[in-house]
């Protein structure tokens, strides 16, 4: 089962729900963790893993032969993303914008184009001290393309027989969203009760429902704001799975980088609930 953690804006709890939903099932499940937050990665200072290897995340970018090139101009106007430019006397290849796709090598008719990798960042795996197996990737700071660091995040960390998957997905509902939330089974939403966590919390559950995945919510810093988040998820039908309260010796300690279950124990035995609820419909 691939269960994402996901929230329409940042700073909602996100992290926190995952690495927690983690941990309160690591002693009755074989979990599979993964951070696909490239941007921002930080279900490590919770999860603490023993890092054990690395490996880059690249995409195949265009190299020009110039001494073969005929400056035909094909590969620029095949490239979806104009990522290339034909002036004076060279091809000029601009690695932030190419997207990898290949066309241009494909299509060139002297065959003067070669690909070569271009880094993006990098990918980690380890082991928490529960025996979680956690998995993340971390791109480079100025690299403007997740979605392929996130593919090949989920693609070269397969889930072994019998485990869970629990996927930290990036804040938002852009295309990083997109591809951590894609062929999951289900989809935790995060919100909180304001404004802002209703309106967020609207797009993602569009999102969801136009990726398919069934959906439930967690409202985190319960008891601020208004009741308008119950209505919506009301009206969608969408279930409030757990409720956390806005507590000063919670946040304290998340920002410590303590756990959710480590300081109220009590969770443990909510998020088990959680998982049980989502067992079920998926099942």
């Amino acid at each position: 089962m691939i269960i994402a953690v996901a929230s329409g804006k940042g700073g909602t709890g996100k992290t926190t729900v995952a690495t927690s939903l983690a941990l309160a099932l690591s002693a009755h499940v074989s979990i599979l963790f993964l951070d696909a937050d490239v941007e921002a990665p930080n279900a490590h200072l919770m999860l603490k893993p023993s890092f054990s290897s690395s490996q880059d995340a690249s995409l195949p970018i265009p190299a020009i032969n110039e001494a073969q090139c005929t400056l035909c101009g094909v590969c620029a106007e095949v490239c979806q993303y104009q990522a290339l430019a034909v002036t004076g006397q060279r091809v000029l290849v601009f690695p932030e914008m190419c997207h990898g796709c290949g066309s241009c090598t494909l299509n060139c008719p002297s065959g003067a184009i070669s690909e070569v990798p271009h880094v993006l960042g990098t990918l980690e795996s380890g082991t928490t001290p529960e025996g979680i197996r956690f998995a993340r990737g971390v791109l480079n700071i100025g690299e403007a393309l997740a979605v392929p660091v996130i593919r090949q995040l989920r693609a070269s960390h397969p889930a072994l027989p019998g485990e869970t998957i629990v996927i930290d997905a990036p804040p938002g509902t852009s295309c990083p969203v997109v591809e951590a939330v894609r062929g999951a089974d289900y989809v935790i939403l995060v919100t909180e009760p304001t404004p802002f966590g209703l309106h967020d919390l609207r797009l993602a559950y569009e999102l969801t429902c136009e990726l398919g995945p069934p959906a439930g919510v967690v409202i985190n810093r319960d008891g601020t704001g208004d009741q308008r988040v119950d209505e919506f998820c009301a009206r969608a039908g969408l279930a409030v799975h757990l409720r956390i309260p806005l507590d000063r010796e919670i946040a304290a300690g998340i920002a410590q980088g303590v756990p959710l279950v480590t300081l109220k124990p009590e969770y443990e035995s909510h998020f088990q609930q959680l998982f049980q609820a989502v067992t079920r419909v998926c099942l």
